[in-house]
């Protein structure tokens, strides 16, 4: 173990060792590896015989057994953290035991050793009880929190901040440089992990304290960074809710999470940052998520279908979270459940004998799933693009192939509450499956040849968004449709057309018009894809490929092409309408009745009706906007 002692010399509180002294230390140590939920230190062990866990990979729960026997996970340990030191100074058994959270790795100290090495060096000791006296007030409020009356809340406030908020400045290593050179950067930069990376923007992989162990372990550390890196890491976007790297870290924990601006690093989320991040349900149910084995597992925590789910988006909208947030939230909620069902899929088909696929793919989302705009009542629009394989040998092998994977997959999403889309806007459907050059074609004879029958698919087209797989080829496709558009003379005035098929129902004097004795209206035709679709229309004028209709709403302002009096009235107008839809959807379900977006305006109070008619005056605004552009293009035409 004399490497060891070697690597961790610089790192505290091994660094205040003497040399001989950390020597002898590490004589004494094993590595020893843990499969997840195995315990690593179990409650009633025998204190003369336990260890001291330093761990290098993984992560380890801590839990606490009251005296009524119930089991409180107080804490969370991480690579760099010391686990068992209660024990060096316990007399006799303690009822703590860590179990590991995920694979995890340690370097096994024996308690008499440690002990021994405390003895002899003072300073040692000294970190060693500031670290134990650091624990048990650690230990003290957790144990209060978690076992108060308010450990089964979530945090509503937490929903509401970004990524960007939180994230610190990367730290790269070149690919070519050795691992020596990456682990002595990790130790210098006080980081949890480094990107791999070539012109310190496009990763191509992530190296922690797990692939340097293994290096060392293997006799690798004079090998190139590229060689060891980790490249299927977790990253997640600059404007994600950061309940998204939250939920990750908490039963995933990375090394370091890279935070993307579409496909470049311009941040990192660290885990160390979130050690005493509340448990939520929202947390619970996307580990479910990502740990389902079968459809039926993942049907029960879709959306339509999980109760836990319901009351906690219930809680939101009782929390006054506006309701565009809310639907980024369950949207994004949906996102984990495709990706689940995608890697379900695949793994269908490597046991039916069809193998992996052969080429890298894209599965995209649209419609209000690419917008982010997700309610409870949704059916399927995606597609998938596919990197170009015409000049392959196996060209039909590849057709078959996934013309297969994307029926198992629309079928899927049927089954876990996403139902098939009456129009086939669906993977599975060949026009909705092609290579980024077909695509690429079909772009523009969309717009060469584009009649009111087709504006509606390319309408819905428009609003994509990748959720799996390779995303370069989803930012080529963007790229291609924003700059297309642009230059499509007679785009603008189709789209205007189409979105002035249906009017808004306000009439003079704020006059409602309703069907039925009940009065029924229906938000989502009536009112909001009225401002879903002027914010698209000008989007698409100006060049702006965001697909958000808040942050297109932003990017609009932000560049002076709309006041942020009219930005402002139209994204408060969407958050009542999505309110609208949650709380209406929300009483179906618990009612057991067929969700749909018809309100019934009788039914409304005061208070109700004059916020909807707000919202419904400046629906029609934006519509009377659009008008007013057509004419004006008429005019200068």
């Amino acid at each position: 173990m004399k490497e060891l002692a070697v690597l961790y010399a610089k790192t505290l509180p091994f660094s205040l060792l003497e040399v001989k002294e950390r020597i002898a230390l590490f004589d004494q140590a094993e590595i020893k590896e843990f499969q997840i939920n195995e315990y690593i230190i179990t409650a009633n062990e025998d204190a003369a015989h336990t260890s001291v866990h330093y761990f290098v990979a993984g992560v380890a729960k801590n839990f606490i057994y009251q005296a009524n026997g119930k089991q409180v996970a107080v804490r969370y340990d991480y690579p760099g953290d010391l686990a068992g030191l209660l024990t060096v100074l316990a007399q006799e058994e303690m009822q703590i035991a860590v179990q590991a959270a995920e694979n995890t790795k340690s370097i096994a100290f024996p308690k008499a050793s440690f002990q021994q090495a405390m003895q002899q060096n003072a300073h040692f000791s000294h970190a060693i009880f500031e670290r134990v006296s650091q624990l048990m007030k650690s230990l003290y409020e957790e144990v209060k929190y978690k076992t108060s009356d308010l450990s089964d809340q979530t945090e509503p406030a937490l929903y509401k901040k970004r990524v960007s908020s939180f994230m610190e400045r990367p730290v790269f290593i070149h690919p070519e440089e050795t691992v020596y050179a990456a682990a002595e950067l990790l130790q210098n930069a006080e980081m949890e992990g480094i990107a791999v990376s070539r012109n310190k923007q496009d990763i191509e992989g992530m190296i922690g304290y797990r692939q340097i162990f293994d290096a060392l372990k293997n006799g690798r550390m004079d090998a190139p960074a590229g060689q060891i890196m980790n490249k299927d890491y977790y990253f997640v976007q600059e404007h994600d809710f950061i309940y998204d790297a939250l939920s990750y870290l908490k039963h995933h924990p990375a090394a370091a999470i890279p935070v993307l601006h579409r496909n470049r690093a311009v941040g990192f989320i660290r885990q160390s940052s979130f050690l005493n991040v509340s448990n939520s349900v929202y947390f619970e149910l996307t580990y479910r998520v990502a740990n389902a084995d079968s459809i039926e597992t993942l049907a029960s925590l879709s959306p339509m279908n999980n109760k836990q789910f319901q009351l906690f988006i219930q809680q939101l909208v009782d929390e006054r979270m506006y309701g565009y947030d809310i639907a980024e939230l369950i949207s994004s909620y949906n996102d984990r459940l495709h990706r689940q069902v995608i890697e379900l899929a695949e793994r269908e088909m490597v046991s039916e004998g069809y193998g992996r696929p052969k080429i890298n793919y894209c599965f995209i989302v649209m419609g209000s799933e690419g917008r982010k705009e997700q309610g409870f009542s949704t059916d399927q629009d995606n597609g998938i693009i596919l990197a170009d394989y015409d000049e392959l040998k196996h060209k039909d092998e590849i057709e078959s192939y996934f013309e297969r994977l994307t029926a198992k997959i629309n079928h899927m999403l049927d089954a876990c509450g996403f139902p098939l889309c009456s129009g086939g806007i669906m993977a599975k459907e060949k026009k909705w499956r092609h290579s980024l050059s077909q695509w690429s074609d079909m772009i523009d004879d969309w717009l060469r040849n584009l009649d009111a029958q087709e504006v509606r698919d390319f309408t819905i087209f428009i609003d994509f968004r990748p959720v799996y797989g390779d995303f370069d080829l989803a930012f080529k496709l963007r790229r291609k449709l924003t700059h297309s558009m642009q230059h499509a003379a007679r785009l603008q005035p189709m789209l205007i057309h189409d979105t002035l098929q249906i009017r808004v129902p306000l009439q003079a004097f704020g006059r409602v018009s309703t069907s039925s004795k009940e009065r029924y209206l229906n938000l989502k035709q009536s009112a909001m894809m009225q401002i879903v679709n002027a914010v698209r229309v000008y989007a698409v004028g100006y060049g702006i490929e965001d697909v958000h209709t808040i942050r297109r709403l932003h990017n609009l302002t932000s560049n002076d092409h709309m006041s942020k009096n009219d930005t402002d009235m139209a994204a408060q107008a969407l958050h009542e309408l999505l309110i609208f839809r949650l709380k209406l959807n929300l009483q179906q379900l618990e009612a057991g009745q067929p969700l749909s977006t018809q309100i019934s305006f009788k039914k409304l109070n005061k208070s109700e009706k004059q916020t909807l008619k707000n919202a419904l005056a400046a629906a029609k605004g934006m519509q009377q906007g659009l008008e007013l552009r057509l004419n004006r293009n008429k005019v200068n035409g």
